[in-house]
């Protein structure tokens, strides 16, 4: 089992930008696919990005492409979701999770995922 904790969120204009990052333990980080979601109030978890085991591909939600950016750094054990002109309708809050398969290519839905951080708040305020 990893365990995965999320830290950069905060409060935020429309336009600015946010870091995120999310440290793992306790399992072999670079073997597995890792992604992020997010989740507002009353609404269900949804997929934001994810990035290849290796590091090679990535994929993105259409309401984040071309805004966000995921990258990871298999030395430090980390994956990071750079956020750039963030709009209101990004706030929530944001969860990475590490894929429960060894070296999927790629993983978008919340059930290909098993272990999941304890989220960091992103608000963007109008």
């Amino acid at each position: 089992q990893v365990q995965l904790v999320e830290s950069g969120g905060g409060l935020v204009q429309a336009g600015g930008s946010l870091r995120l990052s999310c440290a793992a333990s306790g399992r072999t980080f670079s073997g597995y696919a890792m992604g992020w979601f997010r989740q507002a109030p009353g609404k269900e978890r949804e997929f934001v990005s994810t990035i290849m085991w290796t590091g090679g591909s990535t994929y993105y939600a259409d309401s984040v492409k071309g805004r966000f950016a995921i990258s990871r750094d298999n030395a430090k054990n980390t994956v990071y979701l750079q956020m750039n002109s963030l709009k209101p309708e990004d706030t929530a809050i944001y969860y990475c999770a590490s894929d429960k398969v060894f070296k999927r290519w790629v993983a978008t839905r919340v059930n290909e995922y098993g272990s999941w951080g304890q989220g960091t708040q992103v608000t963007v305020s109008s």
